[in-house]
């Protein structure tokens, strides 16, 4: 390297060091902003959670609320965010878990409408909308198998459980002995629980939940668009010499990338215009996809060390559900040759026809995201 690199190496960290500050600051927001969410959630139902939330004991109802909020909200990071200061509060992990489910069809709707931009062009509109909809399918596909499975025999909350009691259950060999992050959020928290306890109860509970969650929304779009400035530039190099050398890079890249942005909606939604431009193909791309699943899940870990006491436990283990459903589903539906094609063949037979009549498109926008749900609760009604 030479001098004249060298300077502009320091001079760039130089002006990035306020950046990556505003960042650190953004993340300790979102975790107070969880611990205040399981406190004011826990005052506001009076420890009656498990009552509050009755209706979504059917796990279609759960599933429901997990695609619509992602749906509504545009991230899946702040829905599972809020979902384990609810756990926190005392939501019941069994209830939580289909609603995590739904997060993951819910945050694929962004890069669905970003191929829509390709529509002019026939070609062009058939890679980008292919590429977008090889999501959807994949965490249609998820869904279809592992909630019958999670019904059934609890696969997975009880593999975060075990996960869960082995981080932070035991003080004598966890986490939990050193964990500094309820005292450093202690200062915001308490100052914002103060204020709120100024209302008569449960008013006062409902309050610290509107407020965590306003604080999480705005610390996870801020911290993402930090992050996208400082970072997207090295994730758009990484992302363009990991495609295209084999389907574990491409699924390492898309979790790093991921990670890197706090944001999957981000993550693929980089990839539809390359799609659409041709640059790489569906196969390349899909590892991809599926590597920012399970990078996005780092935000709700993040977000559980904030809790800690009796719902210590409970609070990790969603978190840690939203990590394990998403690897599982990776390494299921990716490792077995039928299940990867589906995904596959479901994004090319569609983007064929919507590329011949965009109404397709729109159905399937509508069918996923609307239509599906309404009848998920129709479903319910007859069970």
């Amino acid at each position: 390297m030479s001098q004249a690199d060298s300077l502009d190496t320091v001079k760039t960290a130089k002006y990035k060091w306020p950046q990556w500050l505003g960042v650190l600051a953004l993340i300790y927001v979102l975790i107070s902003a969880v611990s205040l969410i399981g406190t004011g959630f826990q005052e506001a139902t009076g420890g009656r959670a498990q009552e509050l939330f009755a209706f979504a004991t059917n796990p279609y109802v759960g599933l429901v609320i997990g695609i619509v909020a992602t749906a509504l909200i545009q991230s899946s990071s702040t829905v599972t965010s809020l979902i384990v200061g609810m756990v926190a509060g005392g939501l019941p992990v069994a209830i939580a878990v289909p609603m995590v489910m739904g997060s993951n069809i819910g945050t694929t709707v962004t890069n669905t409408l970003v191929s829509l931009g390709h529509m002019r062009k026939k070609n062009e509109f058939r890679r980008a909308f292919a590429a977008a909809t090889v999501h959807d399918f994949f965490n249609l596909l998820a869904v279809v198998i592992f909630l019958p499975l999670e019904i059934m025999f609890g696969l997975i909350e009880r593999s975060a459980a075990i996960v869960a009691n082995a981080l932070v259950g035991d003080a004598n060999v966890s986490m939990s002995g050193i964990n500094f992050v309820s005292a450093a959020t202690a200062p915001l928290v308490d100052s914002i629980e103060t204020g709120a306890r100024l209302l008569p109860s449960p008013y006062a509970g409902l309050a610290m939940v509107v407020v965590g969650l306003v604080l999480i929304f705005l610390s996870i779009t801020y911290v993402g668009k930090l992050l996208r400035v400082l970072m997207v530039g090295k994730a758009k190099d990484v992302m363009h010499k990991a495609i295209g050398k084999g389907p574990l890079t491409g699924i390492f890249s898309g979790t790093l990338i991921t990670v890197f942005v706090q944001s999957s909606s981000t993550t693929t939604s980089l990839m539809v215009p390359l799609a659409g431009a041709g640059t790489f193909t569906l196969r390349q791309i899909y590892p991809f996809m599926l590597g920012a699943n399970i990078g996005t899940t780092i935000t709700a870990l993040l977000a559980a060390t904030a809790v800690t006491g009796p719902m210590e436990v409970p609070a990790m283990q969603i978190a840690l559900v939203h990590v394990l459903y998403n690897f599982f589903a990776v390494a299921l539906i990716y490792g077995v040759p039928f299940l990867r094609e589906l995904p596959l063949r479901g994004a090319e037979r569609l983007s064929r026809l919507a590329s011949k009549k965009k109404l397709y498109a729109a159905v399937w926008i509508f069918g996923v995201f609307l239509l599906l749900p309404l009848c998920l609760i129709a479903l319910t009604t007859w069970l």
